[in-house]
């Protein structure tokens, strides 16, 4: 597959947002390895930017691995192409969650403030609200519908393993504070029933669940930051969680 050929498929499809073909860099990886991945990157990047024909936004993809001279680099070579928006692109590779934080850290100033700032492949809960301290806007993660097809639903006080056994007789909802149709409908004995049956149901229901958790996570992040109270859901989040609020900006 060329760029070029990248770039067509995904205006065949219609896509509303279109990625640069790009090389996602090894981990861990030399600088010197890095550095030719992320120049690759960037030549990908001007052939998809005059590739690109349909009305469709295009958002570059900033790589470099672990070092900030080269994600710098990458970010001046996609502001120089004039995208519709910027990815970082990269992390949640395998990389140490000090690693990543040191990239979103150092890189929070420099991305433009006139963009879509799209983070690839993340991710937790806890890792989307400490990107949004960094400045982040846009996510992507196939974890809330793997990891409901395995039993794990995620709530707002952290991960529910439905099929271990002390959920096997629990009239409770999953998430006591969601209003999904799952939490307000199903016990969590039900769902191990499900899971521990290997019924279909549960995957779908696990899998609504997490997505509607997301969906809402995201609507609370967009709220507090309009009411300027963004530092006192970050801080309530990780209270729920009985999780320590990390240092970073608000």
């Amino acid at each position: 597959m060329t760029p070029e050929d990248s770039i067509q498929i995904q205006e065949n499809l219609g896509s509303d947002i279109v990625m640069a073909f790009d090389e996602c860099t090894d981990y861990p990886s030399t600088h010197e390895q890095a550095k030719k991945s992320m120049e690759l990157s960037m030549r990908w990047a001007k052939r998809c930017k005059e590739a690109h024909k349909s009305d469709s936004a295009l958002f570059g993809i900033v790589q470099g691995g672990m070092h900030e001279d080269l994600r710098e680099q990458s970010l001046n070579s996609s502001m120089d192409i004039d995208f519709d928006g910027i990815a970082l692109g990269g992390l949640s590779v395998g990389e140490s969650k000090e690693e990543k934080t040191k990239i979103l850290a150092f890189m929070a100033d420099k991305l433009p403030k006139d963009k879509p700032r799209y983070l690839m492949g993340v991710g937790k809960p806890e890792d989307i609200v400490e990107a949004v301290r960094y400045g982040i806007d846009m996510f992507d993660c196939v974890l809330p519908t793997r990891n409901a097809r395995n039993g794990q639903l995620i709530t707002s006080t952290g991960v529910v393993n439905i099929r271990n056994a002390p959920y096997k007789m629990s009239e409770d909802p999953v998430d006591e504070n969601c209003d999904c149709k799952v939490c307000k409908g199903y016990s969590r004995a039900y769902l191990n029933h499900l899971h521990k049956t290997n019924e279909m149901l549960g995957s779908i229901l696990s899998s609504y669940h997490n997505i509607y958790y997301y969906q809402s996570l995201m609507k609370g992040i967009r709220e507090s930051i309009e009411k300027n109270l963004f530092a006192k859901f970050v801080k309530d989040f990780y209270n729920m969680r009985n999780l320590e609020t990390p240092e970073g900006p608000n």
